[in-house]
């Protein structure tokens, strides 16, 4: 029952995305754009509380 619910999730999911790509592709684009800079921000905190701990956390 969950794996029918986890591939209807997944269909839907797939099927908004290509909606919003071909309905709004500026829109699309953007969102990209907002995660690829979330992920970059995300990547960088954790580069920086690394190097904070590789300090000895001053």
């Amino acid at each position: 029952m969950a794996v029918n619910a986890k591939k209807v999730a997944v269909y839907v999911a797939v099927v908004f995305v290509a909606y919003v790509i071909i309905t709004d592709p500026k829109k699309a684009s953007d969102y990209v754009l907002i995660g690829f800079q979330g992920i970059s921000d995300a990547a960088k905190a954790l580069g920086d509380f690394a190097t904070w701990v590789a300090d000895g956390g001053k």
